[in-house]
């Protein structure tokens, strides 16, 4: 034991305290003396998920089922007294090797959501190859996808992987600042060009120089800024308000939008000018509904990034849970399923999430008004494609989800022409 750097706490509450501001990766609960309810060893041990821990407890003490049940949801692993050193000291080594493993797949799967984008379907393979290929450029990025899709995390992938990425990246949310602000944000001002302007400010697109300025929702920019904003695309300058020398700036310019550029340009609600000057790398997200291959993914990723917020008790996901997740349209995108992934793994009662946590509408009602046979053979298809990737293609298992026969499900397999 003496390898073991070891900090000794009396109680759960002095643990707590220590906790919040040291780091230890392995726990060692003596028992649950101290703790006056089960709700707060649940709230303790939820606050601090990040560690394993290991029970050392009187054998008496399991007779109880509400410590039997903290010890199963909470310890990764327990001894009963009296104390084995030998073994105790390889639990404790196992459990630290453990955690390190933990962290190093963070590490990689953290790396994974800066350097590309969550997702095995071929519209996310091919998103991937464009955003490797746009990095290597300067060129302006114009990015097009439904609300909720990630453009934000398409330009942030962008400018990681760019040359620029030791520089700054800055969101800019155009609909986000009222129209008379705007201008003053964007290029700055000097002190008294206006009331109120007691000292001078650089403006967002001075302080993206050297990296990368993203402007979201540009079709909210009013007409004299888009005016202005052309004007730095074509000669790298800009003017603050109030100013009368020109300053450089040095940034990538990467502009998404959910409406239609040129359609508002058609309506004179755009420059048509400024669209072609952004439109030089066009590049659209897919919405979670064309890529419906990687909503069990996704849905699985947001359960380990949040894991901090669900009860004690909720495991992850049941196969019916999943195949309604991936039969739902997902009108909100990536945004809706990451609410309602949260959603379920605060309310949900049981161990797994079931189809009845996710508060999801009732797939039968999103079909666009084809005829009845038409639907049906559609969502026939549909819930035997499901089934067969949740299955990883076992069509045993998937046989059994759908509560079909082997021989049935081959035949249906053969009736809509689905490859296995």
């Amino acid at each position: 034991m003496s390898k073991w750097d070891i900090c000794i706490a009396s109680s759960i509450q002095e643990a707590d305290q220590i906790l919040q501001t040291q780091q230890y990766k392995v726990g060692l609960l003596l028992d649950f003396i101290g703790i006056e309810s089960s709700a707060e060893a649940y709230r303790f041990f939820n606050r601090h998920s990040n560690i394993r821990w290991i029970g050392l407890l009187d054998r008496k003490i399991l007779d109880c089922p509400e410590t039997r049940a903290l010890v199963a949801d909470n310890l990764s692993d327990f001894q009963t007294l009296p104390l084995d050193r030998a073994r105790l000291n390889y639990t404790i080594g196992h459990a630290f090797g453990f955690v390190l493993l933990r962290e190093r797949v963070a590490d990689v799967e953290q790396i994974g959501v800066v350097d590309a984008i969550l997702g095995n379907s071929i519209a996310i393979i091919s998103l991937r190859s464009q955003i490797r290929k746009i990095a290597r450029t300067n060129a302006p990025v114009l990015i097009w996808g439904e609300s909720g899709s990630g453009k934000e995390l398409v330009a942030h992938a962008i400018h990681m992987n760019s040359s620029r990425a030791g520089g700054p990246f800055v969101p800019v949310n155009c609909g986000a600042f009222a129209a008379s602000l705007i201008q003053s944000e964007l290029f700055g001002y000097e002190s008294g060009s206006f009331t109120g302007a007691a000292k001078g400010k650089a403006g967002l697109l001075e302080s993206a120089a050297g990296g990368t300025l993203f402007l979201d929702e540009i079709g909210d920019l009013p007409l004299d800024s888009q005016t202005n904003f052309l004007r730095f695309l074509q000669e790298r300058t800009i003017t603050r308000i109030g100013a009368t020398r020109e300053i450089s700036v040095d940034a990538r310019v990467i502009a998404a939008s959910h409406v239609n550029l040129k359609d508002a340009v058609a309506r004179g609600q755009f420059r048509e000018d400024l669209y072609y000057r952004l439109n030089v790398l066009p590049i659209e997200v897919p919405s979670l509904r064309a890529r419906r291959v990687d909503v069990s993914l996704l849905s699985e990723h947001f359960f380990k990034f949040y894991n901090f917020e669900k009860g004690a008790h909720v495991k992850g996901f049941s196969r019916k849970a999943l195949m309604a997740l991936e039969r739902y349209d997902w009108p909100g995108n990536v945004r809706e399923l990451i609410n309602c992934v949260r959603r379920a793994m605060v309310l949900a009662d049981g161990a797994m999430i079931m189809p009845s946590d996710l508060n999801l509408a009732d797939p039968s009602t999103l079909f666009n008004g084809d005829a009845l046979g038409e639907s049906r053979m559609s969502a026939e298809r549909d819930a035997i494609c499901l089934s067969l990737a949740i299955a990883k293609k076992n069509v045993t298992h998937a046989a059994r989800d759908l509560g079909v026969s082997r021989m049935s499900l081959y035949r249906l397999i053969a009736k809509h022409n689905i490859t296995v």
